[in-house]
């Protein structure tokens, strides 16, 4: 016995030096939790405990069960989980349903209470019937304003094919998509569904708010299964195969519906807030705009002819300037205000409101601001005074600053803007210059100068650049002059606007689609627009001036012809407008023509997006890990064996 308890203990330190092999560590431990037993057994039938128990052979940790785990039917009063040692205890709030097939998902919640390894995928089932449903329908959540996969997102199935199902009645069964967006509800009956997508803000598990993001389709599946083989890989390391194998399974179908998840329009209108951060104006913001104004009755002031009215685009954010420097320096204006919001029905009702609007910095206090920094002016001239250095006589006046949007070197396609600090008053277009150097001479150029559409500061200097030409922009002393009389110093810019050699342009003939009227997006490497044109469908997208660089494309049908994308409306039974990804990067180069064949429908949308911009990664725990012990074995100088990470 001795002899045999010697050999044993010899084997296990030989063992031991073996695994160590580095003074730095060992391994890691790669193995994920395994369930050893459970009350009620897995897969049972016929259960009438409201309290499961699962056990685990080690100890483990459950990451955030409110969020993670998912008990199908959806229960609604939510249930108690709680993991302890090497248990976990599930008790159900809700009544057990009779003859239904119960599912409680942890996705990747559980995992060992060492190294964190993810368990994966685990669902443990068992049914209050005599049968278990096995069942599974599958797919994909993403975005249908720029395809990035949802993760999070409840996914359900109706069996009450109705459209009002979806805002009467909670989902029947339901999953939610991991970081790649994918989804798999299980223990699903046989039979005929709809399936929708919810992002469910109280909880009740039926579409009931505007602000919940959605997804809908009208198409209805029936669950099948069939026998199927897979190949999975053996990795001996990151980089090396160290086999594959063939693996039956059985394949539940449909595995592939894409949902398009989308938010619709907040119509709902109310006041957010009222503020005057500036004495020489007063901003009020709404929840959404309206394009019947408020009414403004003065109160301690005459309000008629009183403001200069500033509206963005959409009419929810109102800037009002005071043009009179008297109400400028008037630290309080009380004023009712008379204006449209939403009242309970969902209807537009009028309602007043008194307002009484304090400057955030007081009149004395703006004096007392003016009259420093007079005093340190004064002070730093006699300064240079007695240095016997230049210095001014006369305090200098302020002026109105513009803000210049020019590049040094732009495209001959762009566009000067300028951006006016205050409302104009005046606007002598005779004292800007736009001039263009030929042979080393300078030349008048035509241009318009333009307001902007809806946006009563901003302007634009429209002309026709010639490439490879300088320009001289000139503006004249008092060119503008804002509401205040405070009017602008004189200004001159260069511009030089780059020769063709150094673009690319970039040619897309779309084909395959019925849809007309596409708006094609050339994007950069954040997924943001840098410009759009119009095409239908069978013609080609062509952007010129593209300089060299890597970039991407997507497009959009634009039904309603206002050239933005337009998300859903569920009631309307309306879709959001259909968006495509061209699927992979494409680089311009100068002097380079670019022409590409796409048709946006050749794949399915969750495999468009291009994987360099998608913001949204899928989870990696389990590889992560894996990959640590591959490079631990490296250093060892050994060979390690991956475990296969079954999808």
């Amino acid at each position: 016995m001795k002899r045999l308890l010697y050999i044993s203990l010899s084997i296990l330190a030989i063992a031991s030096c073996a695994r160590m092999g580095n003074p730095d560590g060992g391994w890691y431990d790669d193995d994920p939790p395994r369930v050893i037993g459970s009350v009620p057994l897995e897969r049972d039938t016929n259960v009438t405990s409201r309290k499961i128990t699962i056990y685990f052979d080690e100890y483990i940790k459950l990451d955030n069960p409110t969020e993670n785990v998912m008990v199908s039917p959806p229960q609604l009063e939510m249930p108690e989980i709680k993991a302890s040692g090497k248990k976990i205890v599930v008790k159900l709030q809700d009544t057990l349903k009779a003859n239904t097939t119960y599912t409680i998902d942890f996705s990747n919640a559980i995992s060992d209470n060492n190294e964190g390894n993810p368990m994966g995928n685990y669902t443990f089932t068992f049914s209050t019937g005599e049968k278990i449903d096995t069942f599974e329908v599958g797919g994909y959540v993403i975005d249908a304003s720029n395809l990035e996969p949802i993760k999070g997102i409840s996914v359900g199935l109706y069996n009450n094919l109705a459209d009002s199902a979806f805002r009467t009645e909670p989902l029947m069964r339901i999953s939610r998509t991991d970081g790649s967006g994918h989804f798999v509800i299980k223990g699903v009956a046989p039979g005929e569904y709809r399936v929708y997508a919810l992002q469910d803000a109280d909880e009740n598990y039926r579409f009931t708010q505007k602000s919940e993001m959605i997804a809908f389709s009208h198409k209805t599946y029936t669950p099948t299964a069939g026998p199927d083989i897979r190949q999975d890989t053996i990795w001996r390391d990151s980089l090396h195969i160290d086999n594959i194998i063939q693996v039956p399974f059985t394949h539940f179908y449909p595995d592939d519906i894409v949902l398009m998840a989308f938010q619709e329009p907040q119509t709902t209108r109310y006041l957010l807030k009222t503020e005057r951060k500036d004495a020489d104006r007063i901003g009020v913001f709404f929840s959404y705009g309206n394009e019947q104004l408020p009414v403004i009755r003065g109160l301690n002031f005459d309000a008629d002819s009183a403001f200069v009215l500033e509206a963005s685009p959409k009419k929810d954010t109102l800037t009002y300037w005071l043009r009179d420097t008297t109400l400028v320096n008037q630290d309080t204006l009380s004023f009712s205000m008379e204006y449209l919001i939403t009242d309970s029905t969902g209807v537009l009702v009028s309602q007043t409101d008194t307002l009484e609007m304090v400057a955030k910095t007081s009149y004395e206090k703006r004096q007392k601001e003016k009259a420093k920094a007079f005093e340190e002016w004064t002070k730093e001239q006699e300064k240079k005074k007695k240095r016997e250095e230049p210095y001014d006589s006369i305090y200098p006046v302020k002026l109105l600053e513009p803000k210049f949007t020019i590049p040094s070197s732009m495209a001959p396609n762009s566009v000067v803007y300028i951006e006016m600090p205050t409302p104009l008053a005046r606007l002598d277009t005779a004292a800007i210059h736009l001039y263009s150097k030929i042979d080393s001479l300078w030349y008048r150029a035509p241009f318009e100068f333009q307001q902007c559409d809806s946006m009563l500061r901003h302007y634009k200097v429209v002309a026709d650049w010639h490439p490879g030409t300088e320009y001289s922009l000139e503006v004249d002393s008092l060119a503008f002059t804002d509401i205040y009389g405070i009017s602008c110093g004189s200004h001159t810019q260069g511009i030089k606007v780059k020769a063709l050699e150094e673009f690319a342009t970039l040619e897309m003939q779309i084909t395959g689609v019925q849809d007309t009227g596409f708006v094609v997006q050339l994007l950069g490497k954040s997924d943001e627009v840098i410009r759009q044109i119009r095409s239908d469908a069978g013609r080609s997208a062509t952007f010129f001036y593209v300089a060299p660089g890597i970039y991407y494309v997507r497009a959009f049908v634009d039904r309603n012809g206002n050239n933005i994308w337009d998300t859903g409306d569920y009631d309307a039974d309306l879709a959001p407008e259909d968006l495509y990804y061209y699927p992979r990067e494409i680089e311009c180069k100068e002097k380079f023509d670019v022409t590409l064949s796409w048709n946006p429908e050749a794949l399915p949308r969750n495999r468009q997006k291009p994987g360099a911009i998608v913001k949204q990664k899928p989870d990696k725990e389990q590889k992560k890990l894996q990959n640590r012990n591959a490079q631990r074995a490296k250093q060892l100088g050994i060979e390690y064996v991956k475990k296969q990470m079954v999808k």
